[in-house]
């Protein structure tokens, strides 16, 4: 514990925000960079708990209050070395993680927690800019293969441990671009994609072969897999729920995925790419999650008219409720840099969508009923009610729908491999990330429902691991914790 003082002196400080006249011009991260003296300080607050909560908090099992020691002292080298060892891709996490570990902080019981991402994201960017993040190829191949199909994160956390452990890999993407929802699902002011790049860069030079172009199932034959000693399916979650009410077939109604990859490609050089234009548009994002904040952000810059955000359930408590105590995940109100560039809160909760009005075979509107939440005593199920009156129109240009996912498509390298699905529609596995068919190992979305970047981290370090001993009839592959990690 470098200042056992830390957490009485000074309080927490996130990094600042460009301002919103400034950043709405273009799509460059909306976060300054964190002064060294400030991050140092915001370190200092750990508070080296003798049951650190933060690591249950975490799905990859940071050694947090170590690397926030280190940080504090000024020990970046030792810092990144010990954050590097649970987590390939801290510059993806430091970004775009709800930092769960954050919410089971012990100092967050009565104060604000330490601030970990920012921590996090300073200490990889500082060893990027110092060069210490270099290829490291493994000095021996076990001469086994592997192929793993989707390069979001647990694509690439399955790829580069795979990989770290001798046996040579090759990433097959269905888009132009290697990242997968990285890539093409968030947006540049969030994670800017040269920051995909120089990892990338780091990942091919270690010997991973990247083959973008390669949708198995379609452009590429299942066949092509069988030489293959083993394959990972990481091909995410990636069905968006859709809205079946009246109008639903008037044009300018989008799954929100396909409005936010258009804009990422245009700004990836792509002349090609088919741009859903919010741009003097009254737009309507039905959905409040990250992918609709992502909308609303996105809008913005495109010039909306206005943005709405239309939420079915009630507004979360400012604060964590009762029935959710620390260290759980609280379901309290959550305010984005996107929400936050609008001079009122676009969010409007316990709305209904009922039907969509149109104009000339285009949608101009919808029509909305607000809704309350009862609770059976008995059997404690929710029930949705209506609220008579509270029926309202809108108008609506452009109408984004970002419901979340049901699952992964089939009608490609899944239903051409076999693999069982669960009563979801995901992967079924076992305990050791194995599908139905022997050799093919499922990880991430796709086996576990729409989830956090963290989790799909952690999911593609596990079933590198369980595809490590299937191999080789053991692994020295890491689960959880800073072992260093034996080569070949």
């Amino acid at each position: 514990m470098g200042k056992p003082t830390g957490f009485k002196e000074y309080k927490r400080q996130n990094a600042a925000e460009r301002p919103v006249d400034e950043r709405i011009q273009d799509y460059e991260e909306v976060y300054e960079p964190f002064p060294e003296y400030k991050l140092q300080r915001q370190a200092a607050r750990c508070m080296n708990c003798g049951v650190p909560f933060c690591h249950i908090g975490c799905p990859l099992g940071n050694i947090i209050p170590e690397f926030n020691d280190l940080t504090y002292k000024g020990r970046w080298k030792q810092a990144w070395e010990m954050l590097s060892a649970t987590n390939n891709f801290p510059e993806f996490t430091g970004r775009l993680c709800p930092a769960p570990c954050e919410e089971a902080c012990v100092l967050g019981i009565n104060e604000p927690a330490v601030t970990i991402e920012s921590i996090e994201k300073s200490i990889i960017e500082h060893a990027f800019k110092e060069g210490w993040v270099v290829p490291e190829p493994p000095e021996d191949r076990t001469g086994k293969t592997v192929a793993v199909i989707g390069s979001g994160p647990a694509g690439l956390a399955a790829a580069d441990q795979l990989n770290r452990a001798g046996h040579t890999v090759t990433v097959f993407e269905r888009s132009d671009k290697i990242g997968g929802l990285l890539r093409y699902g968030i947006p540049d002011f969030k994670l800017e994609k040269r920051i995909i790049d120089r990892r990338l860069d780091v990942l091919e030079a270690e010997g991973i072969t990247f083959k973008p172009n390669a949708a198995i199932g379609s452009a590429l034959p299942v066949a092509e897999l069988k030489e293959f000693d083993a394959i990972v399916l990481c091909c995410g979650s990636t069905i968006g729920r859709d809205l079946p009410i009246l109008g639903r077939d008037l044009e300018g109604i989008h799954f929100a995925m396909d409005f936010l990859s258009g804009q990422n490609k245009k700004i990836g050089g792509d002349k090609t790419a088919v741009k859903i234009s919010a741009k003097d548009k009254n737009v309507i994002v039905i959905g409040g999650g990250d992918t609709g904040s992502d909308c609303v952000g996105t809008s913005i810059r495109h010039g909306a008219k206005s943005v709405v955000n239309f939420e079915l359930f009630p507004q979360p408590p400012l604060y964590r409720p009762a029935h959710q105590p620390w260290p759980y995940w609280p379901m309290k109100l959550r305010t984005s840099s996107s929400h936050r560039e609008l001079a009122e809160d676009p969010r409007r909760y316990s709305m209904l969508s009922k039907s969509f009005r149109g104009e000339n075979g285009h949608v101009a509107g919808i029509t909305t009923v607000n809704v309350e939440f009862t609770r059976e005593r008995q059997t404690g199920n929710s029930n949705m009610e209506e609220v008579p009156g509270s029926e309202k129109e809108w108008k609506a240009d452009l109408v984004l729908l970002a419901l979340g996912f049901t699952g992964p498509e089939r009608d490609n390298v899944i239903q051409g491999l076999g693999v069982e699905l669960d009563e979801r529609g995901n992967i079924r596995t076992g305990a050791n990330y194995q599908t139905s068919v022997k050799k093919v190992f499922a990880a991430g979305d796709c086996r576990r429902g729409q989830s956090l970047i963290v989790w799909a981290i952690s999911e593609g370090r596990e079933a590198a691991r369980c595809v490590d001993e299937f191999l080789m009839g053991e692994s020295f592959l890491p689960t959880k914790g800073p072992e260093d990690l034996p080569r070949r």
